[in-house]
């Protein structure tokens, strides 16, 4: 099966106003930054993310933001983003704060269809046979947007054996995996497509029969990435 589309605006294109779209990432390391801009031009609003972070003012998700399109934001942190603190304090933009550690463990049930559980209170220690468990099910997370380096044509996302030296790639990967796999239509953005066999089976992050849909980065969209910060000597 054949998942590479022609571009990302073909990839988003069927995506709907009040859609919830996940996009992994955390800050700018990782994120699908070409998808974002291709959902922009777009023009799908009201939308309902699920993502750790909102971006910073003008750059990933902040472009979607500053432009009024995201109506809720389900993360972990406001970060940098001035925009995301001044809607959320103003009332614009509903926000459900979820500490990073659970942010991952709501992804794994949605790709296992199952809900993660939420303690209910303080914990009162050891508890006798017949008391309950004082807990409730918390729906799982749905998302569905990814970023990765390299892809086979039968999409197998890749990250580098632990033998290998660590590169700037691998941190790339934070909540992607999870995400990816949790998502009803998962859009995989790759700055490298390799053939069949090329990868170390030990390289593979995530299978492709996650992924629905793959759009290749042209050279300079792939060398575009972009920094929150750039710390040099003088």
């Amino acid at each position: 099966m054949d998942k590479v589309c022609p571009g990302a605006a073909e990839a988003v294109a069927d995506l709907p106003d009040g859609a919830s779209p996940a996009v992994g990432g955390f800050g700018l390391s990782g994120i699908p930054a070409v998808l974002i801009r291709a959902l922009y031009d777009q023009g799908a609003t009201g939308l309902r993310v699920v993502s750790n972070d909102c971006g910073v003012d003008g750059q990933g998700l902040g472009v979607l933001l500053g432009a009024g399109r995201i109506a809720r934001v389900t993360g972990s942190y406001v970060g940098e983003n001035k925009e995301f603190a001044r809607q959320y304090l103003s009332g614009e933009l509903e926000v459900e704060l979820v500490p990073q550690g659970t942010s991952p463990s709501g992804c794994a049930p949605g790709a296992r269809a199952s809900p993660p559980r939420r303690s209910l209170g303080e914990d009162r220690g050891p508890r006798l046979p017949g008391e309950g468990d004082p807990h409730l099910p918390e729906p799982p997370l749905r998302p569905g947007a990814r970023h990765h380096h390299r892809l086979r044509p039968r999409p197998r996302l890749a990250r580098r054996p632990a033998r290998q030296p660590r590169l700037p790639q691998d941190a790339a990967a934070n909540f992607n995996p999870l995400a990816a796999m949790a998502g009803r239509i998962t859009v995989a953005e790759v700055e490298e497509l390799v053939e069949a066999g090329e990868l170390d089976p030990d390289e593979v992050q995530l299978p492709g029969m996650y992924v629905q849909r793959v759009v290749e980065l042209s050279a300079d969209q792939a060398d575009a990435r972009q920094m929150e910060k750039r710390t040099v000597r003088a």
